[in-house]
């Protein structure tokens, strides 16, 4: 079933290196070689479920019945079938019902009205507000619980940026098509949300100042308080150094500032976690200012922090449940166990006790883990591997992790036959000499380590996430550049996510920085372990900001990274998108921007350089990598480019990924 092949030097000296790329076709049945691996449980009912699994003979499906803890063969066709979920749009047509089913409310001409419900003969309709324009209208429409007040948001809109993308090839015609795409860049005008009250007794607007909240990258509705006093709503400001929740009085319009988020950096937004209780009376907050993100119970009447509710050196990620009858919290998180030495990117899952504050470990052992919860949260599926362990799944009890049944374990003893060497999880300390970096090294199949082997660095390095995988693959997209004589390796350097508020900071106005400097420590340290391992020749490539870095790698550190493939790079922070961009460079434009510009630096260029991009990218504006090759031309450097036409922002498939290998061979082997 698996043809491996042995890669000999002279090889390359054929100049086929497409016919040797073909030669690890079948590296994708790595899989296959793994048998009973990672799953993905699908629950039927609270008491069963199913999953899809691979052994020696195939493909199998069971269902499990947790009371009976047994499990049985079914058919594929008896697999749950994943929900739809039909999501629809607010638009100025629609009809918001009062709770009470007393009124209907509605956006006309871009101002609000209420009618009367009950009266089918002759609905009286009234006017609430008289400020609206076609670019400055009302949106979201939410009542109070007793059907008095209306909050509503109002948008003032404005244009928005369009990109030219030219689409050469057209397949239905022989002339290029002209495309346009709405695309706000750093720096734009954006639209301003204010929030509005309506009192409906007296068909009245009753005034907020807003003010202090024009300044925003967005303001979002929050919730309406059960006694129906109040309201909130979460502001973003501009630059995304404040963020607040706003408590809105439904008496006078007056304002008071619950939370107030700051940071001389940047406040992650998208980890913002908010959850009102249900007596109307507190918020539960994810903050991190305490420099690592937790979990805070907020007065929602004084703002005054009533508890932390988890502490310490580790991330709280993700909120599963939280249930308030039953007093806890179902939470998961990273970083708890580094004091053990475990990789403190592995996912754990933790039950809070909010009487108590006791933390449970639910899923203990020393991997990444997955779960699964059925729908009343007594049980979970805990899928669990390492990139150097291959996956177990068990079925645990919520309320202490307790292990009540094993539904399989990984057998890869097929896989080592084939001479297949697991990943090692690697760490060593970061440019401050205190702060672990942790990575992972590859190595070909039937690795022989009395050869030397150049080093290719697969880069990821956006502030918004850790990307170095935990779980256990034996195929990852780089497998062939594996078997054409390299060993890959994957870093999470500073100014990625999931570690403490100041390792994040790093990449404040700074992504050219992009952890290079715990980058190149961790790889000389893994190569004064490791001699095989030749510094001397290595490379680096990556995709979207993986692709920026990788230029940047060239541009700034070309004494160590000798040569780069950018794939779809944002290479001009100013070119990109906003939302992405302004969180980690700031607003408003500084020469910073410049700075971290590789279109600006380009006359920098040390190394051998592929660019690679598609015409039609959506995501990063194809101009960024042109400016780039503008620049580059004028700086009279040597580079190599593929224009891709047809091609979006996926560079993955077969072709591109043999250019990229063919590229570092090239360069790297021969």
């Amino acid at each position: 079933m698996l043809l491996l092949f042995c890669i000999q030097n002279s090889a390359y000296a054929q100049n086929d290196f497409k016919a040797e790329f073909a030669k690890y076709d079948s590296l994708v049945n790595l899989s296959k070689l793994v048998y009973n691996g990672i799953i993905i449980p699908k629950w039927i009912d609270s008491d069963n479920f199913a999953y899809e699994t691979w052994e020696k003979d195939g493909s199998k499906c069971y269902s499990v019945n947790i009371n009976q803890k047994s499990k049985k063969v079914i058919s594929k066709d008896e697999l749950p079938k994943n929900q739809q979920h039909n999501y629809q749009r607010t638009s100025q047509k629609d009809t918001i019902s009062s709770p009470d089913k007393k009124w209907n409310a509605f956006v006309l001409d871009s101002n609000i009205w209420i009618e009367e419900a009950e009266n089918k003969d002759k609905k009286e309709k009234f006017k609430l507000s008289y400020d609206g324009t076609d670019n400055d209208f009302y949106t979201t429409i939410i009542w109070s619980p007793d059907s008095k007040k209306i909050a509503a948001i109002k948008k003032q809109d404005s244009p928005m940026r369009k990109i030219p993308l030219i689409e050469s090839s057209p397949s239905n015609q022989l002339q290029p098509v002209l495309q346009w795409r709405d695309y706000y860049k750093p720096g734009d005008l954006i639209p301003v949300y204010k929030p509005a009250l309506f009192d409906v007794a007296t068909k009245s607007k009753i005034e907020i100042n807003t003010k202090p909240f024009e300044n925003q990258y967005y303001l979002k509705f929050g919730k309406w308080a059960g006694d129906s006093n109040s309201f909130t709503f979460e502001y973003n400001q501009r630059g995304h150094q404040v963020y607040q929740l706003v408590s809105v009085n439904a008496g006078n319009g007056e304002t008071f500032v619950v939370v107030d988020e700051r940071s001389p950096t940047f406040i992650h937004y998208a980890r913002i976690y908010t959850y009102y209780t249900k007596d109307g009376k507190n918020v539960i907050w994810a903050s991190e200012r305490d420099n690592w993100r937790h979990l805070y119970l907020i007065d929602l009447k004084t703002g005054d922090i009533k508890k932390q509710l988890t502490k310490g050196e580790w991330v709280v990620r993700d909120i599963v449940k939280v249930d308030e009858k039953a007093g806890y919290i179902i939470l998961s998180g990273n970083g708890k166990n580094q004091a053990s030495g475990e990789d403190p990117y592995n996912m754990h899952y933790y039950r809070l006790d909010l009487k108590n504050g006791n933390i449970t470990d639910l899923t203990p052992e020393n991997a990444n883990h997955k779960a699964y919860f059925n729908s009343n949260y007594q049980y979970l599926v805990d899928v669990y591997s390492r990139p150097d362990m291959p996956a177990t799944s068990v079925l645990r009890s919520a309320k202490d992790g307790k292990v009540i049944m094993e539904i399989q374990k990984s057998d890869i003893t097929e896989l080592l036959k084939e001479g297949y060497t697991m990943p090692e999880v690697f760490k060593t300390k970061g440019r401050d000499g205190k702060t672990d970096i942790w990575g992972t090294i590859y190595r070909p199949l039937n690795f022989n380590p009395a050869k030397s082997y150049p080093v290719v660095e697969y880069i990821y390095a956006g502030p918004h996430d850790s990307f170095v995988t935990k779980d256990f693959y034996p195929y990852m997209r780089f497998s062939r550049l594996l078997e054409m004589g390299f060993i890959v390796v994957t870093i999470d350097g500073m100014g990625t996510a999931n570690r403490s508020k100041p390792f994040h900071d790093v990449a404040w106005r700074n992504l050219k920085d992009s952890g290079f400097p715990d980058r190149i420590i961790w790889i000389k340290e893994a190569a004064k372990k490791y001699s095989y391992i030749d510094t001397n020749r290595v490379g680096i490539y990556g995709y979207s900001a993986g692709g920026q870095s990788t230029m940047a790698a060239l541009l700034f550190h070309g004494d160590f990274y000798k040569v780069g493939v950018a794939l779809c790079g944002c290479h001009d922070n100013r070119m990109d998108k906003i939302w992405w961009n302004e969180q980690w460079m700031g607003y408003p434009i500084g020469p910073w921007y410049s700075e971290n510009s590789n279109a600006d630096n380009a006359h920098r260029l040390t190394g051998k350089l592929l660019l690679i991009n598609g015409e039609l990218d959506t995501n990063v504006d194809p101009a960024s990598t042109l400016q780039v090759v503008n620049a580059l031309v004028k700086a009279d450097k040597d580079f190599e480019q593929l224009y891709l036409p047809g091609y979006g922002h996926n560079l993955g498939d077969n072709y591109v990924t043999r250019k990229v290998f063919e590229f570092l061979v090239k360069h790297l082997k021969q």
